[in-house]
Parts: structure tokens; sequence; C-alpha cells
């Protein structure tokens, strides 16, 4: 680092000081040059979190969308007697659709802007949180763009009007002749029977795809965007297919309900039956967060499972010694390990890559006669005993893929900086496993070639009954450096398996936001429903029906509608993430689909909350109607 005097132009100081430096191996860099390298590095990093964390607000686009279509097809029920009367007095069906897309937009554009300062507060204090998490950002000001301005207010626009759009077609057919009593019409039949057919053509080419997807066995870009075409056509497909699918699940539903709770229970039931495309929209919302956290969730647990036993496959010993620079370790650690009382014995390992016919491999090199006692191999021809200098063993795949067998000699360089060639001879074939690598010799014969020049690990194996507190006595024994890491088998499983469920959570955070905007639609439906129905409930409450049943019909329908989107998604998103686990194969050679039934327990659970919580305000309105007024409504 080159400090220049005040007044000193810093290009031509680095210059000068490039004029010093060897011709190759060294280079010179200007301070604003450098800048430019990490500002355009630091762009590129925040370039794709920006476009990850777009991914997760587009999917909160997506459900916010069914929540204001659904909003607008029942304020077009609503007010069918006003737009007839419109068509009457002479308003074309291009001025209906005209006024309720310009009603539309104004929303739209009255919520953008209301996001819109919601996220500058969001963004103002993002910093200082992960700043208390130790993500270390610098202090700046608080940039907003005109175009990150436009944008917002055009996708909130854009988004609702094209959710309002079919609302917008169904309020241009109401006849002007069409004086309605009822405000809360089944569909035509036909219109369900298209909707019917379209989904299962949907969810049939999606699972099509999906099951072609489970052959495939390598997570390549071409494999990954056919995954994703086939996840979509599968959501898509349940999310059309809902109505169809409302009628038998919520039926079954509803007979617990009238089982448990009489009368409120089958008025619950036949309530969420009576318009099933606005049941399944409502549902729809909750099963896109669900099917997307189930997913995750199965193919996380998944993941993790298969590194676990990735971590303890062959594995016999009780503590891993290691460096936590990655620096690695002196050569002589093994002997003081070995020395602590209780340790039965210390197996140092390193590792060094080598190039042979059979392509690239990476050999292990140890004390051949103490790794049984830290590992456990499968010996599938000749003997661990008969490793020695220039003598090695290697894995069965290892072997089928170089044609080797026992007695062959290969000529293997050595890669350590220099490519040096050395005379191995097989003595031995093992079955693959995590404890070694494709191949297995002497330490002496290994560590000069590997990259440090020191051990990678020391396994250590615990004398009968012994195991218990020894980590303590292993630190002490090599000087309580800080940087030693002595990790017992469940601490090895913790570390692995922690990356993955700091990203579930991360994911868990993001896509909450699409399960509570889902939680206001319920929320939203409920009270738009309440109020359609508010002759209904004053004739309930005049024919015997008290407050308390009044609010228990609703909570139950809440309760069923969030049930039937909760079972969709559950379902959809255990299809999805089995049938996209082959493409974890070849990272994961233990990765096998594993259903997380207690999670998935928690989800239906959370679903049941939801249902309860969403009712809260809806059943309290319902029950304060008063009885004779709602009778009197129109």
């Amino acid at each position: 680092m080159v400090a220049a005097q005040d007044g000193t132009d810093d290009r031509a100081l680095t210059d000068r000081v490039r004029a010093l430096l060897p011709g190759k191996g060294a280079k010179a860099t200007s301070g604003a040059d450098l800048a430019a390298e990490q500002s355009a590095q630091i762009t590129k990093h925040t370039r794709s979190l920006t476009k990850t964390l777009l991914v997760f607000a587009g999917i909160a686009l997506f459900v916010g969308a069914f929540i204001i279509a659904n909003t607008f097809t029942m304020l077009i029920a609503q007010r069918s007697r006003e737009i007839a009367l419109m068509r009457a007095v002479g308003a074309s069906r291009r001025q209906v659709v005209r006024s309720v897309l310009v009603e539309a937009a104004l929303l739209g554009l009255m919520a953008s802007a209301t996001g819109f300062a919601l996220g500058l507060g969001i963004a103002a204090a993002m910093r200082p949180l992960l700043n208390a998490t130790g993500a270390g950002l610098p202090d700046g000001p608080l940039v907003i763009s005109p175009v990150t301005l436009a944008c917002s207010l055009a996708v909130g626009v854009l988004v609702t009007v094209l959710a309002a759009w079919l609302p917008s077609r169904k309020a241009a057919k109401i006849a002007p002749v069409a004086v309605l009593s009822s405000v809360d019409q089944a569909p035509p039949a036909r219109a369900l029977v298209v909707r019917n057919v379209l989904g299962t053509l949907l969810t049939g080419a999606g699972a099509l795809v999906m099951l072609y997807v489970s052959t495939l066995k390598t997570s390549k870009e071409s494999n990954l965007m056919i995954a994703m075409l086939g996840g979509t056509l599968t959501l898509g497909g349940m999310i059309v297919l809902a109505p169809l699918l409302s009628r038998p699940l919520i039926t079954l539903a509803g007979r617990a309900t009238t089982r448990l709770f009489g009368i409120s229970g089958k008025l619950a039931k036949e309530n969420a039956l009576r318009n099933p495309r606005r049941t399944a929209a409502t549902a729809s919302a909750l099963m896109i967060g669900l099917t997307l956290i189930t997913g995750l969730t199965v193919g996380g647990y998944s993941a993790q499972r298969a590194m676990d036993k990735a971590a303890t496959e062959g594995l016999a010993a009780d503590y891993k010694v290691s460096n936590s620079s990655f620096t690695g370790l002196d050569a002589g650690m093994a002997d003081k390990v070995a020395r602590v009382p209780g340790v039965a014995a210390a197996v140092p390992l390193t590792s060094a890559g080598f190039d042979t016919k059979g392509g690239f491999a990476l050999i292990t090199g140890t004390d051949p006669k103490a790794f049984g006692r830290t590992a456990e191999l499968d010996i599938r021809a000749g003997s661990l005993r008969d490793i020695g200098p220039g003598k090695i063993a290697v894995s069965d795949e290892f072997a089928a893929k170089a044609g080797l067998e026992v007695g062959d000699t290969i000529d293997a360089e050595m890669n350590a900086g220099k490519a040096e060639k050395k005379k191995l001879t097989v003595v031995g074939v093992y079955a693959k496993t995590h404890a070694a690598e494709e191949a297995l010799g002497t330490l002496a014969d290994v560590l000069p070639y590997s990259g440090t020049k020191k051990l990678d690990k020391v396994l250590v194996k615990a004398a009968p009954g012994k195991a218990t507190g020894l980590e303590r006595k292993i630190r002490a024994a090599l000087g309580d450096s800080p940087l030693l890491k002595v990790q017992s088998r469940e601490q090895l499983l913790k570390t692995d398996g922690g990356s993955i469920a700091m990203a579930l959570n991360m994911m868990y955070g993001l896509l909450g936001m699409a399960v509570v905007i889902a939680v206001l639609g319920v929320v939203n439906t409920l009270a738009m429903s309440v109020f359609e129905r508010t002759r209904e409930i004053g004739m309930l409450r005049a024919i015997g029906l008290d407050r308390s049943g009044i609010k228990q019909m609703v909570r139950l329908e809440s309760v069923v509608i969030s049930l039937f989107g909760a079972v969709l998604g559950i379902g959809t998103g255990t299809f999805l993430a089995w049938a996209g686990g082959g493409l974890m194969t070849s990272s994961m050679e233990t990765y096998e689909t594993v259903l997380p039934w207690g999670r998935l327990g928690i989800f239906l659970a959370l679903a049941l909350v939801i249902g309860v919580l969403a009712a809260i305000w809806p059943a309290r309105r319902a029950a304060r109607l008063n009885m004779l007024r709602s009778i009197q409504s129109s």
C-alpha cells in the first residue's frame, strides 16, 4: 500500500512504482483503478442479490393479483344492478370495461405510491438491522433513482389493471334489463367446463414434464429450465383446477365441521361451496406460498439428510481436528493427539490431486494400519495392509472408470505446482465412500504433493467410554489455539447442515410475505362476503342463530378455505420437490427425497391458525349486524 504526498498525481506515481517492479509476478494498480474494480465487483454482487429479491417480489405480486381479481369480481357482483341501469341509460360495454379499468388504475397508483413509501422505510431500516448481525455495511445516503420510482408505480398499476381485466369483461356482459335481487350468482356451467378442461391439460402437461425431470441426474442449466417449465405448468394447472377440486375437498372437510359444530359447521361448508371460483381464488393465493415453502422444505430437508449421511458415511472416528483458517495442520499434530489420555487412535490425513488415464482424481494420504480404526471401508479386492511406499488402494468406481485391477501400475502425474510423474501400484480396491477419496496411499507418498504440504485433518478414535470430555483434553494438548477446530460427530452434522438451514430460514422470511398477502386475501374475501350476505345473516339471527353461532360460522368458513389451500399447496410442493430431486444427485450422491412429516404437520396447523386469525374481524362484524336492518337491506 503506497500513500502519495499531497498534490501528487496517483497515476504518474503508479507508473514510477511500476517501473521498479519485476516484469512478471507483480502488478501496480492506482487507487482510482482499484476503487473502480471494487465498485464493479460490488455492483455485480448487489445486482445478483437484487435479481433474487425481485423474484420473491414477483411471487408476492402474483399472489396479490389473485386477491385483486377476487375483490373486483365481488365488487362487480355487488354493483350488478347499478351497472345494468348504466347500460339501460346508454352506457356501452366498452365504457363499462373502461370505467372498471380506470378505477383499477387509480387504486393501483395509490397502492403503489404507498408501497413505494413503505419500501423506502424498509430500505432505510435495513442497514442498521443488517449491521447488527455483523454485515458491516458502510454509511452512505439512501439512493432513490427516478427509474426505480417509475418502475414501481408502473408495475403496481399494470398488475392491478391486468388483475381487474377479467372482472371488467364480466361487468360488460351484464344485460341492461338485468335487475337482479341476488348479488352472488353461480358462474355459468359452460365457463367452468372450459376451465376444468384447460386446468386438466395444464396439470397433465406439467406432471408429465416433471416425471421426465425425475429421470434426469444432472443439474445443468437446460435441465433446470425444463424443471422450471414443468413446475410452472403444474402450479398453473392446479390454480385453474382449484374450483373443481374445491367441491370434493371442502365437502369432506364439511362433514367434519358439521359433526363437530352442528348447524354452524354445515352453513360454513355451504357458504364455501356457494361460489367455487371465489373460494378457489382465495385459497390459491395461500396455495402458491405453501407450494413454494413446501417444495423448499422437502428439498432442503432431503439435502440436509444427504449431507448428514455423507459426513458420517464410513466414518468411525469420534472427533475430527482441523484448522479453521484452512492452512493445514503440522505433520506432528497426530502424534500429540495420540498421547492424550483417552485417545485410542489419532490418524493423520492429507490429500492431493493427480492425473492418469482415468482422468483427474484425489488421493488420500494416511497411516494405512491405523486408518481402519477411524473409517469403515468395504474391501472388494486385495488388502489395505499391503498399502506402502508406491502402493495404493483405489475405489471401485475409479477402478472401473480407469480400467484398473489389483496388481496394475499407473503413471500418476501429481499436481503440486509443477507436474511430476510417479508410478503407483494398485494393491486393493474398496467400495466408494466419503471417508476416503478415489485413492488411498501412505502419508509419505501424498504429503509432498498436497496444496499446503501439511495435514488436512486428524481423525480421533476415543477409547471405550472415554469420548465424553475428550474435546477439552485434545485442545489443551494442542495449546488451546483458537484456530483449531475439534468437532464431534454431532458438531460435524450441525456444521454441514447449518448452511442449508440458514438458506431455508431466509427463503421462509421472503416467502412469508406471500403468505401474509394470502392471509389478507382471506380477510378481504370474508369481509366482503359478510357484506353480501347481510340480509341472509339477519334472517339466520331472526330464526334463532345467536351471535356466537354467526361468529363460529364465519370462522369455520375461513378455516375450511385455508385448509383447502394448504392441502393443495403441500401436495403440489411435495410432488415438485420429489420430481426435481434427481437433479441433486450429481452434486449429492446420497440424495433421496425424505418427507419431513413434522414440518408438513406444522404447515397444516399454520393454515388452521391462519383461518382462525383471518376470521376475527369479519366474524365480529357479522355478529354485530342489526337483525332488523339486515333483513330490510337490499
